[in-house]
């Protein structure tokens, strides 16, 4: 009778420590109890060019975390973006602008992912201090030639900029209503070299994402304001534009493409928006 009740004993005892382990929800493995699975599938992004290190900072990491997932970025244009979540051919579309009135209307919805923030630089030794964006616009297309003209020295105005392929050229151009009209002494392929290349000449003007500046240039005020992260995300450094992300504003992203996209407008995504080169929105 004993040997029985202490055999009955130990079996409890066992069926008490199956249990204990089949119900801590995997916390004994390290899993969190209620733990997401991690998300699997593809994320298509179309659209801006201007986008393209950014989002690549953003599905990099992304990817990194998710093995499982493959986000894809076709480099088609702003407008071909937000037209190609209007034709259901992409999860989300990417546009270097905000949406346009007529695009709202057409159903869709734009959520600002970061902020192109775009600093104009000179030789530290520049006496100019503020320009106007018309200022700014009429030097890079050659109607103002000599920095005596706008407060400085007499000397000529030397311009610097990006390729022709450069995102932040064309953001630039489009600020400053240059596009197709700047007269470039030099078009440069990056833009370290921009900024390099200001630095040693007392003449020079360029620009550069506010990011990549270094305290070897000068940056210029526009309309009386210094470019910061500060002025940039309260809008009143003027040359700046909106990266945004676009999606359907009736339809709710699923799966892959709603995860991918949280992460890039939280607050984890903002060191990875800095690296490359724009500022993260306020929050």
């Amino acid at each position: 009778m004993k040997k029985f009740v202490s055999l009955l004993l130990a079996m409890v005892c066992a069926a008490a420590v199956f249990a204990g382990c089949s119900g801590n929800n995997g916390a004994e493995s390290g899993k969190p109890e209620n733990s997401v699975p991690v998300q699997s599938g593809t994320v298509s992004l179309d659209g801006s060019t201007s986008m393209e290190k950014v989002i690549g900072y953003l599905s990099e990491a992304y990817m990194e975390e998710n093995t499982d997932v493959k986000v894809t970025y076709n480099p088609t244009g702003s407008g071909s973006g937000i037209q190609a979540v209007v034709d259901g051919r992409c999860d989300i579309g990417l546009s270097s602008r905000d949406l346009k009135d007529e695009e709202i209307a057409q159903g869709l919805k734009g959520t600002v992912v970061a902020i192109d923030g775009i600093a104009v630089i000179m030789h530290v030794n520049n006496p100019v201090e503020n320009l106007t964006i018309e200022q700014i616009g009429d030097i890079f297309k050659g109607e103002i030639t000599n920095w005596n003209q706008v407060g400085g020295s007499d000397a000529p105005i030397v311009c610097i900029g990006r390729e022709a392929a450069s995102g932040t050229r064309d953001g630039f151009e489009s600020i400053t209503d240059t596009e197709d009209e700047c007269k470039y002494s030099q078009e440069l392929t990056s833009t370290g070299d921009v900024v390099q290349t200001v630095s040693s000449n007392p003449n020079a003007i360029g620009y550069a994402s506010l990011a990549s500046v270094k305290d070897t240039v000068k940056t210029l005020k526009v309309e009386g304001v210094a470019p910061s992260k500060e002025t940039i995300q309260d809008g009143s450094y003027k040359i700046q534009r909106d990266f945004v992300l676009v999606t359907k504003a009736d339809k709710a992203l699923e799966g892959a493409a709603k995860d991918f996209f949280d992460y890039a407008v939280s607050e984890k995504a903002d060191e990875l928006i800095t690296k490359a080169g724009a500022v993260p929105v306020k929050r």
